[in-house]
């Protein structure tokens, strides 16, 4: 009977890395969005509700959306991929 490699696939192993990263900056823009919120609200001295809705949502979604791209950026530079793509394009340079 064959046995299953014990290695799991670097694709898999990548996916994973993602979304616990990403669920770990999930969590920091809902803090961030709480933050701004209280905030906004402690300024005046009766804020609408409107205001406050999209002021979480815009904060929220603005750090999930920088961060999320960050990491991947950070994730693609310690994959690999940028170094096999720096190599072919070197090698059309000396052509």
């Amino acid at each position: 009977m064959p046995r299953p490699d014990p290695l799991p696939s670097p694709s898999h192993a990548l996916m994973r890395r993602f979304w616990r990263i990403f669920r770990l900056l999930a969590l920091l823009s809902i803090v961030i969005a709480a933050i701004a919120v209280l905030l906004v609200a402690r300024g005046d001295s009766r804020p609408h509700i409107n205001l406050l809705i999209a002021t979480a949502l815009g904060v929220g979604m603005t750090v999930l959306l920088g961060t999320g791209l960050m990491t991947l950026v950070f994730l693609s530079s310690s994959s690999g991929h940028d170094e096999q793509a720096n190599l072919h394009i070197h090698e059309d340079d000396n052509e």
